[in-house]
């Protein structure tokens, strides 16, 4: 029991370290749809703490959990159970932390390779080994070309169509090993998930500054690092609690020479650090949160009692099925 005691001490540690980044990686866009571009990590945080829309597609990969979130509980529940089933390898009855950061991490790539067969497949109609740049931009850009310079450069959210094909062509050239300005499909992958690739880790600190830095000074102002996830609905309204936390984060963790502002080794810090591990991170707090024994591994009836942690539900008919319906 103490050993469970000085684990659960220790892991609440470690969660609301880990939990105090918020994880852009996961939240950058991929190119592909200029029009489907937004805040890179907002998304993370809801009115109190930690967003749970991350859980559910760290488990589930990012297509499903949207699939999952037509369900209603009764479905989620079930489907949930066959997803336990598979994730316990050895079928011992447990779920350990092995065994859920594999399933994140599958989850992960499965989603990846999925995304990056669709786009290949639509950019690649004559199945070449490589995408030029010039095809790729016609696909994804030649609307522009019947667009005028103000149509082009008009700005909202401070993204404009001009600004973005700006960032497809520096992220491209980056992803382009060989300086052929053509992609094969492993440079592909790193265009499209830039944070999924060591060599990308410059792009993904550039566009984070971009987006972050409004006033365009090469470095994040406290207001600015909290105006990317937090904005307030009425003048003079309170701040949630978890915003006030994320102040105290920006001045203790993130701003480390205390100077008022992240410049970019510090962003660096925060947004690529290089052993932060994201899979063992989310798994360690799915246990945290499902644990009722404190035994530092998950039944299935412990799962299924939190099964709104880990797929949730947000409707209350079916909705469209799941694109894997076969599995259930």
């Amino acid at each position: 029991m103490l050993k469970a005691s000085v684990f659960i001490l220790i892991l609440v540690a470690v969660v609301v370290v880990a939990w105090a980044i918020p994880k852009r990686d996961d939240m950058i866009k991929s190119p592909h749809n200029p029009l489907e571009h937004d805040s890179l990590h907002a998304a993370h945080f809801d009115d109190n703490k930690h967003n749970p829309q991350y859980d559910h597609e760290q488990f589930l990969g990012e297509d499903e959990a949207k699939s999952f979130d037509q369900l209603p509980p009764e479905e989620s529940r079930r489907r949930l159970g066959i997803i336990v089933d598979k994730i316990d390898e050895d079928k011992d009855g447990f779920i350990t932390m092995y065994e859920l950061k594999q399933w994140i991490l599958y989850t992960k790539r499965r989603y990846i390779d999925e995304d990056v067969g669709r786009q290949w497949k639509h950019h690649n109609s004559n199945n070449s080994d490589t995408i030029p740049w010039e095809i790729y931009k016609k696909n994804v850009y030649g609307f522009m070309d019947s667009l005028t310079k103000e149509e082009k450069e008009h700005e909202e959210n401070g993204i404009s169509y001009k600004s973005m094909l700006g960032r497809d062509r520096r992220r491209w050239a980056q992803a382009d090993q060989n300086l052929d300005d053509a992609l094969n499909r492993e440079e592909f992958t790193a265009f499209l998930h830039p944070e999924e690739h060591p060599l990308m880790r410059d792009v993904v600190l550039d566009e984070t500054i971009e987006d972050i830095d409004k006033n365009k000074d090469g470095k994040i102002s406290a207001e600015e690092y909290i105006g990317d996830m937090y904005r307030a609905a009425e003048p003079n309204e309170e701040e949630p609690e978890w915003v006030t936390s994320e102040r105290d984060t920006f001045i203790k963790f993130r701003d480390v020479d205390g100077d008022g502002f992240l410049d970019r080794e510090e962003v660096r810090a925060w947004v690529v650090p290089k052993d932060f591990d994201h899979a063992e991170s989310e798994a360690m707090h799915l246990i945290f949160e499902a644990d009722a024994d404190n035994d530092e591994k998950l039944t299935k009836s412990e799962i299924l009692d939190k099964y709104d942690i880990f797929v949730g539900s947000q409707a209350t008919d079916f909705g469209e099925a799941l694109a894997r319906h076969d599995e259930f």
